[in-house]
C-alpha cells in the first residue's frame, strides 16, 4: 500500500506533466521544510500548487479560498489549474 508521501509525490507529478504538455514551465519541488507542491512559472511569479488530503480526498489548491482547489481525482483539474496560471 503507498504511503501518503508516495500518493502525494503521484498526483504532482501527474499535475505537473500536463500542464507541461499544454506548454507551462513547471518543476516539482521537494522542499526539505515545506510541503511538496508544482511551481507553475509565471511573469507575475510562481504559482505554487499543493496536493493535500482533505479528509478521504485528494485536492490541488494555490492560495486560501474555495474557489482556489480543486479535486486532484478530476479529469479536468489539469485545465482548472491551468486556467489559473494564465
Amino acid at each position: 500500500m503507498p504511503t501518503r508521501e508516495q500518493v502525494q509525490f503521484h498526483y504532482l507529478t501527474q499535475l505537473a506533466w500536463g500542464l507541461a504538455r499544454r506548454g507551462l514551465a513547471v518543476s516539482v519541488q521537494l522542499p526539505r521544510r515545506d510541503e511538496p507542491c508544482v511551481a507553475v512559472q509565471r511573469v507575475s511569479g510562481p504559482l505554487l500548487v499543493r496536493a493535500s488530503l482533505r479528509g478521504e480526498q485528494w485536492v490541488f489548491s494555490w492560495g486560501r479560498g474555495r474557489d482556489r482547489c480543486v479535486d486532484a481525482r478530476d479529469e479536468s483539474a489539469c485545465e482548472r489549474v491551468w486556467e489559473v496560471a494564465q
